[in-house]
């Protein structure tokens, strides 16, 4: 068992704030209200990746807030939580879904203040 494992079996931590935002369709995108140290310094050295093209680092930077913020996204009343079925959603999404979360994601960050 890793150690990653048994930080979750432990339990004992505190729910995470989140915030929903839903579209005109009434899906609800559930996100989380704030960032580890971590997931801060992931986001800088996207930033600072010489070889990769501004494309690459845009789809990049786009997953990476999307695993690290999403935590729920609810699709015609179907609820998904699990990460790996939540990052599967979003990569199937048509380009307006992928361009109203990306967009949600920016306003979301803006509204914390945070900046990546």
């Amino acid at each position: 068992m890793g150690r990653r494992s048994r930080r979750r079996q432990a339990g004992g931590r505190e729910p995470v704030a989140t915030t929903d935002y839903s579209d005109p369709e009434g899906n609800v995108l559930t996100v989380r209200d704030s960032l580890s140290a971590g997931t801060v310094r992931q986001l800088e050295k996207l930033e600072a990746s010489p070889g990769a093209s501004q494309e690459d680092k845009w789809q990049r930077r786009g997953e990476l807030l999307f695993e690290r913020f999403v935590v729920g996204w609810t699709i015609s009343g179907l609820p998904l939580e699990g990460q790996k079925e939540l990052l599967g959603r979003y990569r199937m999404a048509d380009a307006d879904a992928r361009r109203w979360v990306r967009d949600t994601l920016e306003r979301h960050l803006s509204e914390l203040n945070l900046r990546t």
